[in-house]
């Protein structure tokens, strides 16, 4: 779960651009709708059933490179059977310490992952991002 300099997060469905051909071509406007459209792929939308995220050490700016004095240590795991929903989960999250650290916003420094939105809008239909209809269990 990492900050990502131009798509400006890269939990679960970004990391999915590892499956198509030259996914650096598909970087414009903050990912969106291209990260969206990847996980709308029929080979891969009917093969995903569950989503591992690690978060042991979160990274909330410098991403995608590895940048440890923006990391903090949260020593989980996020499993979701809802990729859009784990995504919108773990931004919030990322944004919560950018804000704890001084930072502006993803959207203030024009990197809020909007593709989150448009993955879950009736287009997509890959999940939801509506904090009311995520249930998130702690153990």
């Amino acid at each position: 779960m990492k900050d990502h300099g131009i798509c400006g997060v890269s939990i679960g469905m970004k990391n999915l651009f590892g499956a198509i051909n030259n996914p650096n071509k598909y970087h414009d406007a903050v990912g969106d709708p291209y990260i969206a459209d990847v996980n709308l792929i029929p080979q891969i939308r009917q093969k995903i059933r569950l989503t591992i995220c690690d978060a042991l050490s979160p990274q909330y700016e410098g991403g995608p490179p590895y940048m440890p004095q923006w990391t903090w240590q949260m020593d989980s795991l996020f499993i979701a059977q809802d990729m859009v929903a784990l995504d919108y989960c773990g931004w919030q999250m990322i944004e919560q310490q950018r804000a704890r650290a001084g930072m502006e916003s993803l959207k203030v420094c024009g990197r809020e992952p909007t593709y989150i939105a448009t993955a879950a809008d009736s287009a997509h239909r890959l999940g939801t991002n509506d904090p009311e209809k995520i249930e998130m269990i702690k153990v």
